[in-house]
């Protein structure tokens, strides 16, 4: 692994924690001010306790519905490439007497992998256009029908174009909806109530209760950035830290290519 790709990897690691705790060093100069003055007059007892401990609960229970959907969203680019991959590889199977059908296929799966590559690169999941390309593999399988290849590879063809269908749709779902807004809104006020009562909270000695004061809120900001980076998985850039991997979906630019080289050869090699 080069320099690069490690800088990048740590970023991904630590960006959202060193942005947890730049807010909580933010937040430790009001702290230290109502200190000083002697503001901090709530005193610790269980009830404050239990409210920060139900506080964290709450957080977790979203997190974990969070982290949910962003495991599916995983599976997303391996199964967008695996269904890409067979389209491609079917048409080069097709028993035709003129590969000039199956060629268009091929070029069009390409289109569709290529628009589908740019909208994840722009962060724009440009569906019309998805679905443009995909109309074109579907006129091209109606093509083939025409041609009086065998039902079962029709069907074939067909059925991963609509896998293809349900995951580009999938997709567009994901990235249009929000987690349940009002969980997000009762994650925010959960947070920020715990640190106003941490800001006046009476503890002693002083370097103890910085110390508790700093793990508990990085804690409670860290998730709450984890959570709302993680609504949006499909989404990549230098500024986001929890994006679903779609390296195998990249790899089929280099695979199709290697392909298409070769059947050029073959084709040289047998004329």
């Amino acid at each position: 692994m080069d320099e690069g790709a490690c800088v990048r990897m740590d970023s991904k690691k630590w960006g959202i924690m060193t942005k947890a705790v730049v807010l909580m060093l933010i937040l430790l100069i009001p702290r230290t001010v109502i200190d000083f003055y002697g503001l901090d007059v709530v005193p610790i007892n269980t009830v404050v306790g239990a409210f920060i401990s139900g506080a964290i609960f709450t957080i977790a229970i979203i997190f974990t519905g969070t982290f949910t959907d962003f495991k599916e969203s995983e599976k997303v680019g391996g199964d967008l490439a695996a269904s890409l991959k067979a389209l491609y590889n079917d048409s080069r199977v097709l028993p035709l007497a003129d590969e000039a059908p199956a060629r268009v296929l091929r070029a069009h799966v390409r289109d569709l992998h290529r628009t589908m590559q740019t909208c994840f690169s722009e962060n724009t999941w440009n569906l019309p256009d998805i679905n443009r390309e995909m109309d074109k593999i579907n006129n091209d399988i109606r093509i083939l029908s025409y041609l009086n290849v065998a039902p079962p590879l029709i069907a074939k063809l067909r059925n991963e174009l609509g896998m293809l269908d349900r995951m580009t749709n999938r997709i567009e779902v994901i990235i249009r909806t929000d987690f349940i807004p009002a969980a997000y809104a009762l994650a925010e006020v959960a947070t920020g109530s715990v640190i106003l009562l941490l800001l006046f909270l009476n503890m002693d000695p002083y370097l103890e209760g910085v110390i508790i004061f700093a793990v508990i809120c990085s804690m409670l900001i860290g998730l709450l950035l984890l959570i709302r980076d993680m609504d949006n998985p499909f989404e990549i850039g230098s500024h986001t830290y929890a994006d679903v991997d779609l390296e195998t979906l990249n790899y089929l630019t280099t695979y199709f290519d290697e392909q298409d080289a070769e059947m050029e050869n073959g084709r040289a090699g047998s004329s």
